[in-house]
């Protein structure tokens, strides 16, 4: 069975930093775009940041320079480091990996709440 699985969600305050982990297990997602995707209660989903399989890379501009995405091709594994997070930044943080078509995947999302 083909998934996603996220982690590294919590509260956090602002101004702190958080990594989330994306674990894809049942293919390599190696050669695939991915990405990590945010909602927040209201609104749609958007995209916070990508990574092609070749290592480009494309950030939202509200995350750009504080927010960083890596891959870890080996571990079947993507990242999102977020630094200096702000209230606005809370959501429910999804991973996806771009198959072909109309085909992709999705984990289950976790949650990032920003507060003091």
């Amino acid at each position: 069975q083909v998934r996603l699985t996220e982690s590294g969600g919590g509260l956090v305050q602002p101004g702190g930093s958080l990594r989330l982990t994306c674990v894809g297990s049942g293919r390599s997602f190696g050669a695939n775009v991915m990405g990590w995707y945010r909602q927040a209660p209201g609104n749609e989903r958007e995209l916070v940041a990508s990574m092609t399989g070749a290592g480009l890379i494309n950030y939202a501009d509200d995350v750009k320079g504080r927010f960083t995405i890596s891959r870890d091709k080996a571990k079947n594994t993507m990242y999102l480091q977020m630094n200096s997070v702000k209230a606005s930044d809370t959501a429910v943080y999804y991973c996806k990996a771009f198959i072909g078509g109309d085909l992709s995947y999705w984990g289950q999302g976790t949650q990032v709440t920003v507060s003091s």
